[in-house]
C-alpha cells in the first residue's frame, strides 16, 4: 500500500459523499469518500490524515504532460523497475515521496520505461482512502 501524510484543505459534502482535498508537500489530492464531517470525526479542515492506496491504483503517463480527467497527479523519476512475466513493479521517487506501481510488463515495455525516467503518477480520486 502507498501511505502519504497530508493535511486536509476543504471539504464539499453532499449527501452522504464528501470530495475532500489533501495537500501532500504542495501537491493537492482529491478523493472521494462515503463519510461526511458529521459522521466521521477526522474530517476537519487543518486536519492531518494519511492517505492510502493500493499499488494497482497508480497509473503512470510518461512524461510529464497528459490530457486527461485525473487530478492526481506527482511528478517523479523511476528509481526501480522490477519486472516479472505479466506485471512490473515501478518504485517512484516523486514530489510527495516514494510511491510503487504496479502496472502490466506489457504496458511498461509498451512505454519503454527506464530507470531515471521523468514519468507522472496518477490516482483515480475514488480509489484514495482516508485514515487518521
Amino acid at each position: 500500500m502507498n501511505v502519504l501524510q497530508g493535511e486536509i484543505t476543504s471539504i464539499k459534502t453532499n449527501g452522504s459523499l464528501s470530495l475532500v482535498t489533501v495537500d501532500v508537500g504542495a501537491v493537492f489530492f482529491n478523493t472521494i469518500i462515503i463519510e461526511t464531517p458529521d459522521t466521521a470525526s477526522y474530517l476537519k479542515q487543518g486536519n492531518h490524515i494519511k492517505m492510502i492506496f493500493k499499488e494497482t491504483e497508480v497509473i503512470v503517463g510518461k512524461g510529464i504532460e497528459h490530457s486527461i480527467s485525473i487530478q492526481n497527479k506527482a511528478i517523479g523519476e523511476i528509481i526501480n523497475i522490477k519486472k516479472g512475466q505479466l506485471l512490473s513493479t515501478l518504485t517512484i521517487d516523486s514530489t510527495v515521496g516514494h510511491l510503487t506501481a504496479i502496472i502490466t510488463s506489457d504496458a511498461a515495455d509498451q512505454l519503454q520505461l527506464e530507470i531515471g525516467e521523468k514519468i507522472t503518477a496518477m490516482i483515480k480520486t475514488t480509489e484514495i482512502m482516508l485514515s487518521e
